[in-house]
Order: C-alpha cells, then structure tokens, then sequence
C-alpha cells in the first residue's frame, strides 16, 4: 500500500492538533482505549465536545497548556494509502521542530485560523514548506463555524495567501484551499451542507486522490551502501553483496553502474530482498545489490548509473537551519553526516541570514543562534557525492553534529 508522509503547519492554536484527531476519528482510526480517555478528559474539563487534540498531544506539557511542543507522528490507514503525519509545532521558537517534521514528507498541510487570516507565522512556515521543496500544499482555512462559514471571509484569505505565493523561488507546487471546521468535522472527511458554495473535495478525498508519482521528489537513483553482506557459510562463501536503499529513481539488473569515489564500473548482477531476487529496484526500497565485476565498494560508497555521475566536492554552500543553543560562528569544526557518510566539515562563511517570513535577508551575520537559517559555505576534510537539494532531496541534505557530543546541531540544504 502506497504510504503518504504528511507535515503541519500553523499558527499557535490553529487547530493542527484538533484536525488531525478529527481525521483519525471519522476514519475510525482510533482505539477504544483513546477514544474513552479523550472522552472523559473531555468531560473533565468541561467541554460539551470532543477535545480531539488529545489524540495528538502526548506531553503532559502540551496538555496542560493545550500546545503542541514536540513533533508527533501520527500513523493511519484507509482503504487506498497509508498515512504518516509529523503533527509540528508552531511557535516561533519551535522553527526548528517543524524543519524536522517536513523534511521527509511528501505534502503539507498548512492551518489558517479563519479570524485571524494570513499572519507572520503563516509566511514562516509556507516559506519553510518552499525551502524544502514540498509539491503539495493545502491550505486548511480552519474555524469556518466561527465566521458563520462566510464566503467572504475565505475569499479573502485565499487572495492574501496567493499574494504570498507570488514571493516563492519554487513553482512546482500546487495549492489547494480547503474550507474547514476541524471541531465540527465539516470538509475533513465528510462533505459540510454548510459551505454550499464549496465544489472541491474534503481534505481527506484530496489526500487519497494524491497521484505518490507526482508529489514526490523523483530524481536520479543513488544507493549509498550502507553494510556489505559476506556470509560466513560454505554455501555462500563466494557471495559479496551491498545493502542500501535506493533513492530517487530505480535500478535494474544489468544497469551500468560506477563506484564512488573509486570511479570504478561494473554491471548489477542481481538483486535480493531477503531470499527473492527481483528484476528491478524500486526507489525507497531497501535491497542487496550484486555486481558482476569484484570491485573495491565498502561502506559509505555509492553506486550511480554511468553518465549521470552527483558532484563530488570538498566544498559546498547550503541553507542552513540551526537547531542548538550553541550558536554557529564563522571558522568552527562539525561533522556533516551526508546519508551514510560522516566528514570533518569547518564553516567557511555565513553569507547571509534567511528571514523566513519573507522579509528579506541580514548580510550582516557573524553568528547564528537557535531556529535562524542562513546561506553557509563548508570546506570538508575529503569530498563527497552530492546533488543540489532541489534536484535530490535525500542526496542534497545533511545534518550537522558536534564534535564533542555528537549531537545534532543543524540541518541543512545544499543549494
């Protein structure tokens, strides 16, 4: 089954929380254990409804306070996808939560409160969704029962929204204006009889009718190795075989394929997933690689087909999104982990920091603190194989992780 990986967004009491929870209740994707502990904290606390947040919100912080702090992944099913959904948060000083929660999802859902309009955190995280190069957005106009489901009032939310879209270096996405209540339940999953004047789908027949082709980001295969497979048994004591998992496009027996760095070809023998041999390897899929030539390949190599080679560099500038109390400076040493490979990396030059409500830039930055993003060039100890972010998204990120605590410090985007 198809797995569709979904990010929120929003302002602070937006209702991110309440939708999603509304989308797991009228899928009938919820326990009977949760559904009567929302029930009775429900009660507990007063409300004549269903607080459905609570399906989300797991911290008792978030709880106490009716937030979401951390990023929750939620995980449902209907008859036609599977369904990941990174629940972010969305004050400004969680920026960095909600980076993590979209970097690997395919669509976004962006909440915008129906009194309040397009706000500074609506730009923010629209511009973190453009950043990322998600292909599909909705934008959920959330409490439409608090406006009386008013026409007017979404009309013109959608024409400062377009405004805004105008500001984006990334035209390959697709908006998509949904009007809901996520309380009521109106156009989540089911059709309202109060927005008459509302044609589309529910936000739900939208996400099922989702072509996966098209919202995701298909580039060149790559398949970094990630653990060499020689059995020590009699039967297969000749076998040496790559494990990895294929990104970007597919790779089939017989392809031509050349070793990075060695730059050394060969030809796929044969592929395996556990015990079956397959024809070809579809991209996201984990599987053992063979090849008809015995050709020096270890762990943290990569395979490529011949004549569509990454860039191999011991420099790079990327945007950077920086996730430590620790602030970045200009000559410090981290380690870039790029897919399987970790490498000494010294910060080269902060260009400039990204205000990332589309106000601009600061050229004048000799540091970044908490949640800033900024352009930033990196000198490595030895190369690596990278494409640039908007044409691979896998192959075109990385982390940063300090050397001492080898904690992770930052994200980034090789631009």
């Amino acid at each position: 089954m198809e797995v569709l990986k979904i990010a929120t967004a929003g302002s602070v009491d937006d209702g991110k929380s309440t939708l999603i929870g509304r989308l797991l209740y009228d899928t009938k994707s919820l326990t009977t254990d949760k559904l009567e502990a929302i029930e009775k904290t429900s009660k507990q606390k007063g409300y004549d409804y269903l607080d459905f947040s609570l399906a989300t919100d797991g911290l008792v912080a978030e709880r106490e306070q009716g937030i979401t702090i951390d990023v929750a992944h939620i995980y449902f099913s209907t008859a036609k996808k599977s369904y990941i959904i990174a629940d972010t948060p969305g004050h400004v000083e969680y920026t960095r939560n909600m980076v993590t929660g979209a970097s690997t999802s395919q669509a976004a859902i962006i909440l915008i409160d129906a009194r309040k309009g397009v706000i500074e955190q609506t730009n923010r995280h629209f511009f973190i969704n453009n950043l990322l190069r998600i292909k599909e957005v909705v934008v959920a106009v959330n409490k439409m029962d608090l406006v009386d489901f008013s026409e007017e009032k979404y009309n013109a939310i959608k024409s400062d929204f377009q405004t805004l879209m105008g500001k984006r270096d990334y035209q390959d996405q697709r908006i998509t204006f949904i009007p809901v209540s996520a309380l009521k339940g109106d156009n989540v999953v089911n059709k309202s009889n109060n927005t008459p004047w509302y044609t589309g789908e529910t936000l739900l027949e939208h996400l099922e009718a989702l072509d996966m082709a098209a919202v995701s980001n298909v580039g060149t295969p790559r398949f970094p190795v990630q653990y060499v497979i020689r059995p020590k048994t009699e039967e297969f004591h000749d076998f040496r075989g790559f494990a990895g998992k294929v990104y970007g496009g597919e790779l089939s027996v017989g392809d031509e394929v050349v070793a990075l760095p060695s730059q050394t070809k060969s030809r796929i023998k044969d592929i395996f997933f556990y015990d079956k041999k397959f024809q070809t390897a579809s991209r996201r899929s984990s599987v053992t690689i063979t090849l008809e030539d015995e050709i020096n390949v270890s762990r943290g190599d990569m395979l490529v087909k011949v004549g569509d080679l990454p860039t191999i560099e011991k420099e790079f500038t990327a945007t950077i999104s920086w996730m430590d109390s620790q602030q970045l400076n200009a000559g410090s040493k981290y380690v870039v982990q790029h897919g399987v490979n970790k490498v000494l990396a010294k910060v080269e030059k902060i260009h400039h920091k990204i205000h990332p409500d589309y106000s601009g830039i600061d050229e004048d930055t000799s540091a970044l603190g908490m949640n800033d993003i900024a352009q930033v060039t990196f000198k490595l100890n030895k190369p690596i194989f990278y494409d640039k972010f908007k044409n691979h998204r896998t192959n075109g990120s990385f982390i940063l992780l300090d050397t001492q605590s080898n904690n992770t410090v930052g994200a980034g985007f090789i631009s």
